[in-house]
């Protein structure tokens, strides 16, 4: 559309006059170490003329920006240190400073905390967001999918093990609805070699998870919320490598390293690996294939579930210069190689057919902070993702638990005789800008361009014209917004979206109306929908915050939605957009009860109204999922928070959701009889869920600087249904889930940190389940190593 391109070249054109006219800028970067010389995380840095701020990273660095031809004043502030001061003269750009902090001699209960840790800034946005802080978790054996699984509101279910297929769900809204990020980058389409449970926890810095509406920056359809996974901020060299291996012969490697120049150069490299053959026992009723004798609740092993995907992500560019703040082109290049054990049910049991997938994906990203005038900032990122995706299933066998099988000498496969290899050509863009003046007015502008173009052949059927028929999407997604803040009370924004899709496809039909004659058509459909809301948030006190947010939405079907991930889920073209209007109210209250001790609670309730609400189900002969619209869902729920923490030693909490998802559809499409499952709870979706867990810090354990973390996490998901329950008099309910995780972490080392690692997940062996009757893996081992350094 013609406001698209306008816009696009708008952002363009800022970008080039920026690097022809480049605004002279000095950079301040420095560490705030104590008497000692160890760093300080978390120092309250204050440059005073400019009433800006930012706090310490956790190797003590930090990185200011400041405009040229001024003398400035930097405060450095921290709980139990004397305060400092450094003035910058204006012919001090570009240097590196060291700050030595003194410890107070003042009872640490006459402190105020002066500054805010980056977790903390975005935890009090007037978003309902809540912020993982991943950094704790790098120790662990977990992967982003599993690390987010302990975040109230949200539930990750997998179909089996290490490498299987995932659905999240947030506040009730699952798969697609939720849409996921990477540093403000959409993920949509990034094949199957980069999902969220493959990629291992220590990519990440952070997690922010918002529930209901979602910020323009980060320019998604979501329809009731997003993730953002944020990954390091490199300002210095280091080495981060890890190993661990576990029960169904798993190995996971990760390698995080980096080079920081003096001049800003920087080189950014990541690679990790996962491996495992999901070889878990199951329970299963079981037929003799040639006999049919009927064998009951059989204890198996899965034995075609064999995974593994490799993944290397290098960036290259500059930081700290005047024409960029950064500018780094990257490349993500991997593979994935899937097995495929079962179908939607664990009594579809497949023994040759498996999976290929690649990914080879160029990014650009850029950022610069106070572009032309102070407080206007511009982000730019895009990339184009060449990877290819092919399902391999050419052996006419028959297979059952017991590994038995009946080989047919006609060609054929186990599902469908397939070579089917594909590229969806899938490209990202994502422009935004926001500028700040008088302090207390923002206004932001933001702009997602998304397209999809599946190509593929089966080497199979050369001369298969559905194969040559277009499969084609685009996205543009436009916000606006305007903020007003009260500086340390409160703020609100109001903000508009407009989401616009075109979808290309072909549409078969018999010409001639005789037998077998097919030939194709080719359609185009056009959505356009215009999306806004409103965000509050206020402190009655400095520890009492009150957050309420109201959003109307709409989420465009996905591209696999649409044309099927040619797997388990089958394409439906008639499928049409999902809006709906999420309401958000909220508290939050933190209390320092004592110097060493801590204690926070938080609150939210939610109602979403959702319309063409689109959910999974069994198509007709139960082997494959579609998504399908149900014409109007509403969902009333509560979520809350509590958690205790003792000085460095101890930290505990639990959470607990639920939400209370109801069919509203009185009359199905052309009845005047009000259908049977009116006001039923919508199955197959868990609502009532929740975990605790409880962390111990020994220090000094078994030596001087050695530390011993023991770690303990419960999670519980109550029985739910899954079917209607109305439909018939049995209810076939999913059991209630409950599992238990241990661990050790023994930490040694100075410069150096090396990290000795055990887990133990699910720790009583219990029967779990997630999707239908897909049963997940019982109890598990895992021993890791880490070695790190700055």
């Amino acid at each position: 559309m013609q406001y698209n391109k306008i816009l696009s070249l708008i952002f363009l054109c800022l970008l080039l006059t920026q690097f022809a006219y480049p605004q002279e800028a000095g950079q301040i970067k420095g560490t705030v170490t104590d008497q000692e010389g160890q760093p300080i995380p978390g120092v309250l840095v204050q440059v005073l003329e400019l009433k800006k701020g930012l706090v310490t990273e956790a190797d003590g660095t930090f990185q200011l920006q400041l405009p040229s031809g001024e003398d400035y004043t930097l405060t450095f502030s921290f709980l139990g240190y004397e305060s400092k001061q450094q003035v910058i003269s204006k012919d001090q750009s570009n240097k590196n400073l060291t700050i030595q902090l003194t410890e107070a001699a003042t009872d640490l209960q006459e402190f105020t905390i002066l500054g805010k840790s980056e977790l903390s800034e975005i935890r009090e946005k007037a978003f309902n967001v809540e912020v993982v802080d991943a950094r704790k978790l790098h120790h662990t054996n977990l992967d982003l999918g599993h690390a987010l699984d302990r975040v109230s509101g949200v539930r990750v279910r997998e179909s089996g093990g290490v490498g299987s297929r995932m659905n999240f769900s947030l506040n009730g809204f699952s798969g697609k609805q939720v849409k996921f990020f990477i540093d403000g980058i959409p993920m949509d389409d990034f094949g199957s070699s980069f999902q969220l449970n493959n990629i291992p926890i220590n990519l990440a810095e952070r997690i922010e998870v918002y529930k209901g509406v979602v910020p323009i920056g980060l320019g998604a359809d979501a329809l009731g919320g997003a993730v953002n996974i944020v990954t390091k901020k490199v300002r210095k060299n280091y080495v981060d490598a890890s190993y661990s291996f576990g029960s169904f012969n798993t190995h996971r490697t990760v390698i995080n390293t980096a080079y920081v120049d003096k001049s800003g150069f920087t080189v950014q490299f990541n690679a990790f690996q996962n491996y495992s053959d999901n070889n878990y026992w199951v329970n299963v009723d079981v037929a003799d294939i040639e006999t049919g004798k009927y064998y009951p609740n059989q204890r198996v092993r899965r034995f075609h579930d064999n995974y593994h995907n490799e993944t290397v992500i290098t960036q290259v560019g500059v930081q700290g210069k005047p024409y960029a703040d950064k500018l780094m082109l990257g490349l993500t290049a991997g593979k994935n190689y899937a097995e495929i054990q079962t179908g939607a049910r664990l009594v579809s049991v497949f023994g040759d057919w498996h999976r290929k997938g690649t990914i080879l994906m160029p990014t650009l990203k850029y950022n610069k902070q106070d572009l032309f005038t102070q407080g206007l900032d511009l982000n730019i990122n895009a990339n184009y993702n060449f990877g290819t995706e092919q399902n391999i299933d050419t052996v006419n066998r028959r297979y059952n638990w017991f590994q038995q099988y009946k080989e047919y000498e006609t060609e054929g496969g186990e599902r469908s005789y397939s070579m089917y290899k594909f590229k969806n050509n899938n490209a990202v863009f994502t422009a935004n800008t926001h500028y700040q003046f008088k302090d207390i007015h923002t206004i932001a502008v933001s702009h997602v361009f998304n397209s999809f173009n599946r190509t593929g052949s089966d080497e199979l059927y050369p001369e298969r014209e559905i194969y040559e028929q277009p499969r084609k999407t685009s996205k543009n997604i436009t916000g606006i917004s305007y903020q007003l803040n009260w500086e340390e009370k409160g703020s609100i924004s109001a903000f508009s979206k407009i989401y616009n899709q075109s979808n290309y496809f072909a549409m078969a039909y018999n010409p001639s109306g005789n037998y077998g004659d097919v030939a194709y058509r080719n359609n185009k459909e056009t959505f356009t929908y215009p999306g806004y809301g409103v965000t509050g948030s206020y402190f009655l006190t400095g520890n009492f915050q009150l957050k309420a947010s109201f959003e109307k939405s709409y989420r465009l079907p996905e591209p696999e939605e649409l044309f099927g991930d040619m797997v388990n889920l089958q394409g439906n073209l008639d499928l049409k957009p999902e809006n709906s209007y999420n309401y958000n109210l909220g508290l939050s209250i933190w209390k320092q009860l004592h110097a060493n001790h801590r204690l926070d609670f938080s609150a939210n309730g939610f109602y979403r109204d959702a319309k063409d609400f689109i959910r999974p189900r069994l198509n007709n002969n139960q082997s494959m999922q579609v998504m399908d619209n149900l014409y109007n869902v509403t969902n009333l729920g509560v979520e809350g928070e509590i958690r205790y923490s003792y000085r460095n030693m101890i930290n505990a909490g639990t959470n607990i959701t639920y939400q209370n998802l109801r069919n509203n559809t009185k009359y199905e499409e052309g009845q005047t009889v009000p259908s049977l499952v009116y006001r039923d709870r919508v199955p197959n979706m868990p609502y009532l869920f929740g975990n605790a867990d409880i962390n111990v810090l020994l220090s000094n354990a078994f030596g001087k600087g050695n530390d011993l973390a023991l770690g303990y996490n419960l999670l519980y998901v109550h029985a739910f249904y899954l079917y209607w329950p109305s439909l018939g008099s049995e209810k076939f309910d999913v059991p209630m889930q409950l599992s238990h995780d241990l661990s050790a972490t023994y930490t040694t080392g100075a410069k150096g940190k090396l990290q000795l690692v055990a887990e133990c997940r699910n720790l009583f062996d219990r029967v779990l389940y997630d999707n239908f009757s897909l049963q997940k893996p019982g109890r598990s081992f895992s021993g890791k190593i880490r070695y790190f350094i700055y």
